[in-house]
């Protein structure tokens, strides 16, 4: 202790020394022990496919008899007695015009849904938007020219068609003309009269100060209440002419060219009204359609378009489906050991038209869960491995039968699958375990991410984008997801992006 005391004295700068070590060890320890580091997954480019492993066992190969689900008139036959014939060639067709028609209208509608779904997800283009404002400016145009109307109409009404009645109807004191039963009726004409004339001159200085754009709300109401007076005084002016009798002052025929005049002014005025009405909803619709392309499009209206085309899509599948089942394809190779069909007959739902026997000694019977059945279809391929041979060995097989009924497995419903081998090999036994992989649905050089690092539920899909030091939720769009867990990413993100992993 004495000796390290003495060393410490004789070089002090050793005691600085360790002091920053330790607090730099310290430092250290503290720093790495505070961060922890995000758990996260890049994006990358690659094959993104479906297989269904399943384990079944080799049977001897027999024979298939082939028959139509549906009913239909044969139209064609295309393999007779002693043909040989491959996996997936064609037998014999039933009639499907009306099945392709259906399948070209659903493909039609699916194109124009998708087209929708990208006009929504593009938004308004700045033409669309150009056109819309365009509609605005002709619609406040088509105001202005009937809110003018309405006062031609209305100074034709009153000082041309009406003023004819009239003594002085332009003065302070207007005098009607005739005696009238009700004295009441014919002091408010008088009056209105006058009224009238000071609503036309105020009238004409609004409309020279109308603009041809921007708020025309004032204007519309003031035209509006203008008409409905002038409406008011001409229905009482009609009252009084109705009312006229013919007497030596006045004949028949001038009473009627005065109610034909008073009538041709109301009809002018009820027109104007109905025009400023009618451009009036003209302009509102205008404006929300401008308002809603500069607005944009809303998440739900997407959402809700994505669901039209899918269930275009859904229709297509299911159309395609339909047409499969007017052929009947051998579903496997040999030999035609019975063809009864005929052009023109009529084949019934369920009848055995036509049989095939195997060229192979062996195929693989399997039953394929319910979730994984969707997966595979006639004539995908699989890779093979028999436990007597092990892991080393593999054989390739083609799957030739989905039975359409579910079999029972354990209280799980299945799906009995045949598999026939593309190659007779003596190794193969009857009996012997086959390890099948059979492959689904495969998408080459696409962007992928595990399945864990993507949340979400149905088409709304998100992932945290990690960008330098900051995080963000992205939305995707995602296709295939894959046996391994891996998912196919069809929008949203870049090869290389970084994405956390959840």
């Amino acid at each position: 202790m004495e000796k390290a005391k003495n060393l410490i004295l004789k070089w002090p700068w050793i005691t600085g020394l360790l002091v920053a070590v330790v607090a730099g060890g310290f430092w250290y320890f503290m720093r790495t022990g505070a961060e922890t580091p995000v758990d996260y997954v890049l994006v990358e480019r690659g094959t993104v496919s479906q297989v269904v492993s399943v384990t079944g066992y080799v049977k001897p190969a027999g024979n298939v008899d082939l028959s139509f689900e549906k009913g239909g008139r044969i139209s064609a036959v295309y393999r007779a007695v002693g043909d040989r014939v491959g996996v997936g060639d064609m037998l014999v067709a039933i009639s499907s015009g009306e099945l392709s028609a259906q399948l070209a209208q659903a493909e039609a509608v699916a194109k124009a849904q998708a087209a929708k779904l990208a006009e929504l997800r593009n938004g308004a283009r700045p033409e669309d938007i150009l056109v819309s404002e365009v509609d605005v400016e002709n619609a406040k145009n088509n105001i202005v020219n009937n809110i003018k109307s309405g006062y031609i109409n209305s100074d034709d009404a009153v000082r041309n068609k009406v003023d004819q009645l009239f003594s002085n109807s332009r003065s302070s004191s207007p005098q009607f003309n005739f005696t009238v039963s009700d004295s009441q009726l014919k002091t408010d004409i008088e009056s209105e009269r006058r009224a009238m004339e000071s609503l036309l001159a105020s009238w004409a200085v609004d409309i020279a100060g109308a603009p041809g754009a921007g708020d025309l709300t004032p204007f519309i109401s003031v035209t509006k209440n203008n008409l409905l007076a002038v409406q008011q005084f001409l229905d009482k002016v009609s009252l009084a002419v109705n009312a006229l009798q013919p007497n030596s002052a006045v004949s028949q025929t001038t009473i009627d060219g005065y109610k034909a005049a008073v009538l041709a002014g109301r009809t002018n005025i009820s027109t104007s009204l109905e025009d400023i009405t009618a451009s009036q909803e003209k302009l509102r619709t205008a404006e929300s359609k401008l308002a809603l392309k500069k607005a944009g499009t809303v998440k739900e209206q997407i959402t809700a378009q994505e669901a039209e085309v899918e269930s275009a899509e859904a229709s297509i599948m299911n159309l395609e489906a339909q047409l499969a089942k007017t052929v009947i394809r051998s579903p496997i190779a040999g030999i035609v050991t019975k063809q009864d069909a005929k052009t023109g007959e009529t084949a019934n739902a369920g009848i055995v038209l036509t049989s095939v026997i195997s060229d192979s000694k062996y195929q693989i019977e399997a039953n394929i869960a319910e979730a994984d059945i969707a997966k595979i279809k006639i004539g995908s391929t699989a890779s093979v491995t028999l436990d007597a041979y092990g892991n080393d060995v593999i054989f390739t097989a083609t799957v030739t039968k989905i039975d359409p009924a579910e079999t029972i497995v354990d209280g799980v419903p299945t799906y009995k699958t045949t598999l026939q081998f593309k190659e007779n090999d003596k190794r193969i036994k009857s009996g012997m375990t086959a390890n099948t992989d059979i492959s689904g649905a495969r998408r080459d050089d696409v962007l992928f991410l595990p399945g864990r690092a993507i949340s979400g539920k149905g088409s709304a899909k998100t992932v945290t984008l990690i960008e330098g030091e900051i995080t963000r939720e992205a939305a995707i769009e995602t296709g295939l997801r894959g046996s391994n867990g891996n998912v196919e990413i069809l929008s949203g993100l870049s090869e290389g992006d970084k994405v956390k992993a959840n």
